[in-house]
């Protein structure tokens, strides 16, 4: 883990750990993957202007969001089926976030129950995200198992009425939710590490709606509503206690809509790009959303994510803080624990070196002005 430079030389020990069917799950995205691959190019066409002769021997990277510090910009986005990754799944991560001091979220289709993450890091804020799943009494028990756990931040993804169609999934032989079947089995052979855990560890299994893999159809049906409206997430407002974002806005009348209704926070996102293809890239819309809500609710980015720098532009275009998925799945596959915790390391120390490098003097210190999005391609 020490020798990996960037997120991109995790991503490369995950690729060469991780069977292909497991490693394509995490790195993939939906139909012709553009919407991942515009996310992601989108910081790549960033420039920066930086300020000079300013005092930057020191950079303090810590923030404040929905009311409380955490340590820099960066919260850890929900994902599924965690463990399929590596053993410790959500565990792990959790542990990872909680000594870098920031936020980590577990997802409805977590393969730890809200009790295992509390357990894991107990001095971590950890937050829940939420579908709305057909049996709205099952949602109240779901937010009871989670404020039980001690989880005061609710993130309600709202950008998946039905799954998108993720071709390398479907290619490998998984589902959605992926599922091993025997077909794609032999991949592991090339993968002991990989195998050993599999088949050590215990069975994976859907912990928050308690459903292994072998009942998709059931699952699939319980977990995603097409159904869902404004209605649902008022009446969600009314049952949950805590702070609640929403996850998955791509639109910046929807996102009117929802500062309306009172909500603590959105995040601009396409679901990295693993729900509709083609949808809005999240950095070239987050001025939009800041500029028409952002001084009534919080505003977080979330796609495309792979370097501090990203971070920091993010934030200099109004973000609070951004979202992070593939990045740190990629240390979770590389080598559990201490793969999340390179990734978060390393983010860190890019962060702080764009900060002095720009002459901000620190998170607080970054202005729109520093950033401009260049057309092109990026390079």
């Amino acid at each position: 883990m020490a020798d990996a430079a960037d997120i991109e030389d995790l991503r490369l020990l995950a690729r060469r750990r991780a069977p292909h069917m497991v490693f394509d799950y995490v790195d993939g995205a939906a139909e012709g993957e553009l919407s991942m691959a515009r996310a992601v190019e989108a910081f790549r066409r960033v420039e920066f202007s930086p300020r000079i002769l300013r005092d930057v021997s020191q950079a303090p990277t810590a923030v404040e969001i929905l009311g409380r510090r955490i340590a820099m910009p960066v919260v850890l986005g929900p994902t599924g089926f965690t463990r399929m990754m590596h053993r410790e799944g959500e565990r792990a991560v959790a542990r990872a976030a909680e000594r870098a001091g920031v936020p980590y979220t577990l997802s409805t289709m977590g393969t730890t129950t809200a009790a295992g993450v509390a357990a894991a890091a107990p001095g971590g804020w950890n937050w829940f995200q939420l579908y709305v799943v057909r049996d709205r009494a099952r949602n109240l028990d779901t937010l009871a198992l989670a404020r039980e756990a001690g989880m005061d931040v609710l993130v309600v993804t709202v950008d998946v009425p039905v799954a998108g169609a993720r071709l390398r999934d479907v290619r490998h032989g998984l589902t959605v939710p992926p599922s091993l079947r025997w077909r794609s089995a032999l991949q592991t052979l090339r993968h002991p590490a990989w195998w050993f855990d599999f088949l050590t560890s215990e069975p994976l299994r859907f912990a928050t709606v308690d459903g292994a893999p072998d009942d998709l159809p059931g699952l699939t049906n319980l977990m995603f509503d097409p159904s869902v409206t404004m209605a649902d997430l008022e009446w969600i407002r009314s049952a949950w206690q805590g702070r609640l974002l929403v996850k998955g806005v791509q639109r910046v009348d929807d996102a009117k809509d929802l500062a309306a209704v009172g909500v603590d926070g959105l995040v601009v996102s396409n679901h990295g790009g693993r729900q509709l293809d083609r949808a809005a890239t999240p950095l070239e819309l987050l001025p939009q959303v800041v500029a028409a809500v952002g001084d009534r609710t919080e505003v977080f980015l979330d796609g495309g994510v792979r370097n501090g720098a990203d971070v920091a532009a993010a934030v200099a275009l109004g973000a609070r803080a951004c979202f992070i998925g593939r990045a740190y799945l990629y240390g979770l596959m590389a080598g559990g624990e201490a793969g999340v915790r390179r990734a978060l390391d390393l983010l860190r120390a890019e962060l702080v070196r764009t900060l002095q490098l720009l002459g901000a003097g620190g998170i607080d210190g970054l202005t729109p002005d520093m950033v401009r999005l260049r057309a092109g391609t990026g390079i």
